[in-house]
Order: C-alpha cells, then structure tokens, then sequence
C-alpha cells in the first residue's frame, strides 16, 4: 500500500502541473486583463494606487494631443498617458514575455506562493484562509447530511424493493433532485427568513455580529441557526444519486450467490445483510464519496454562498473570474485541484478499510 500511495502522490504533481497549464494560456487568450479592468477603471474616475494619482482626469490632463487609440493593444488606454497605461503594466506583471510570466508562476505556486490580489489589498493566501472555512462548514454539512440520510434509505430501498415505500421514496427524491438548489433557497428565503412570510433564520452571514460575546452553547447555536437554510438549499439534490446508487448496489448483492447459501445455512436477515452485503456493497458508495464532496463543497456551493452572503471559497474564485484577477483565479484553482486528488487518495484508503481483501500494491 505504501508503494501504490507513493506513486499516486508523485502523481498529483504532474496532474496539478497540466491543469494550472492548460488554464493558464486559455485565460490569456481571453479578453479583458487585469490591464483593461484597470484603464477602464481611471477612465471612470477610479483611483488605483498609481504614483502621482490615477484619476480618469490627471490622465488626460497628461494625454498629449498626438496619442492615438491604435498606439496600444488595450482597450482601456483611449486618450490616457502612455506613462501611465506602462506603470500599470508593469504593475502587473504584462510587461514581461508570456514564457516568462508562466515559468515565473510554475516556481512560485512549486512554493505556495500565489502572490498578491491584484484588487484587493491581500495576499492571495489570506484571502482563501478567510474564505476556506465557510466552504468547509457548507461541503462537510451537506456530505454528512447526504451520507446519514441517503445510505440507510437506499438500504431499506433494497430491501423493500418494489414495495410502496421504495416507490414513494423514489418520487419524492427524484423530484428533489429536479429542483436547483439555488431555487430551492429562493422559496426558503421567502418563507422562512423574512421575505414575505415567516422570520425564523437570518438571510446574511455564518455568525452573528456578536457572535464573539456569546458563550460557547450560544455560539454553537447561533452558528447552526446561521447555517440551516444555505445547508438545507446545498443537499436537496443531492439525496438522489447516493441513494439509488445504494439501492443499486444493495440489491445486486442481495441476489448474489453467498447470499443465497447463508440464508439458506439459517443465518439472521440483518447479520447478512450488514455483516457480508454491507461491506461489498459499499464499495460503489465509497467510491463516489470524492465526487460528492467536491460538488458540495465547490460546485453546488456557488450559487448559495451567493445568496445568503457567505464569503467562501466558491465566491471568491467566481469574483475572481469576473475581475480578471489572476493570482486569486489561479490560487483558487489550484487549491481547488489539489484537494480533489487528495480526496481521490482517501477514497483509495477508504477501500482498503472497508474491505481488507483489496490490494493495490499489484497496480
């Protein structure tokens, strides 16, 4: 197992390397920089920390009349003086060669180091220190809930097969899996945090303000109070594919041969079915472990952090995106990545522990 480990570690280091790649020379072909954000920002009067000023007016008042708009590849740099439009090129980094700026990032993110944003005045770390633990709190919650629910109801799915309850249950999760969740938090909103309705949970936030001056049960109650509603919107639809996934998997097994012998041995239903089935049949599940955290905690998190104004790590890297800010893309990406193929290890180590008999030290 150490060997197989090893390698699958070593693995992650090309992995990570052909992502933030492939990323990297496709956002630079994309229109609308960092640069453009900026000219277009001292167009509309904005300051950006430029030496002398950077107001839309001092940079036309140092324009010269003989400047133009063809004289730069930026959009932005219309009638701005040229001193200008190179400071804040040099500022960010695109007055270096493209080779040049990528062996520069591939050295730094080889150290962690992701740089600083460049619209905010934080380094890149800092911001997904503060934004990592709402994301967390948001994946950990929904995957718990969605394991604790969807296992012991496709079990009983299993069993019962056919019955009325397995067709019930199947139409009631199926239609939960049909609604978005982002939707589905708009009706909880509505009627459940004082938008038409009712005011029982707060729209805004992980914490109260004075969440610091309460004591500790107070705390633990005002945290989960804050987070029912996005937690609640997050899992809706995520019942459905690890439930029928264990029905799946549990009825397959039940049909299988050993089955068959040990009822007929006289063995007890539940020492069959949670001592031998149990532990083949949950391999599937496992196995899709990686992929559902990764949805909740990424993916199905966006839109909800969103709504109730939760400042995760989804959120960041999608502002990210709209402002063009590429040490936080590329920081968030390759947080993103690396915590993928890790958990994709773990799934890997889970196998192991729930059935003995795998081997991977032969792959």
């Amino acid at each position: 197992m150490g060997a197989y480990l090893l390698r699958r570690l070593l693995l992650v280091i090309p992995t990570l390397w052909a992502i933030i790649t492939i990323n990297f020379f496709i956002v630079q072909i994309a229109p609308g920089g960092p640069v453009d954000q900026a000219l277009a920002s001292i167009e509309f009067g904005q300051s950006t920390g430029l030496p002398g000023g950077g107001s839309a007016s001092d940079s036309h008042a140092r324009g010269t009349p003989n400047s133009m708009p063809g004289d730069s590849q930026y959009r932005g740099s219309r009638g701005l003086d040229p001193e200008v439009i190179a400071e804040i090129t040099r500022r960010y980094g695109f007055d270096k060669p493209l080779y040049q700026r990528y062996l520069d990032m591939l050295w730094r993110y080889a150290r962690f180091d992701f740089g600083d944003s460049l619209f905010r005045s934080s380094s890149v770390i800092q911001l997904i220190k503060q934004s990592l633990p709402v994301s967390v709190t948001l994946g950990l919650w929904s995957t718990l809930i969605i394991y604790l629910v969807s296992i012991p109801l496709g079990i009983n799915k299993a069993v019962r097969n056919g019955s009325v309850f397995d067709t019930w249950s199947s139409t009631l999760i199926i239609a939960g899996y049909a609604i978005p969740s982002f939707l589905f938090g708009i009706v909880m909103i509505v009627l459940f945090a004082g938008g038409s309705y009712l005011d029982w949970f707060p729209l805004r936030g992980l914490v109260s303000p004075q969440f610091d001056s309460l004591p500790w049960f107070g705390k633990i109650s005002d945290y989960l109070w804050h987070i029912t509603l996005p937690v609640l919107a997050t899992v809706i639809g995520g019942f459905a594919t690890l439930t029928m996934l264990t029905k799946n998997a549990f009825t397959d097994e039940i049909r299988k041969q050993y089955v068959v012998t040990a009822r007929a041995k006289g063995l007890d239903e539940k020492k069959i079915l949670y001592r031998h089935v149990f532990r083949n049949a949950m391999l599937l599940v496992i196995a899709g472990f990686p992929a559902t955290f990764i949805s909740m905690f990424f993916t199905g998190s966006l839109l909800i952090e969103v709504m109730f104004s939760l400042n995760g790590l989804g959120l960041l890297g999608y502002e990210a995106t709209l402002q063009r800010d590429y040490p936080v893309m590329f920081g968030t990406l390759y947080i993103f990545t690396l915590i993928g193929l890790l958990l994709n290890i773990l799934s890997d180590i889970t196998y192991t522990l729930v059935d003995p008999r795998i081997d991977f030290e032969g792959r």
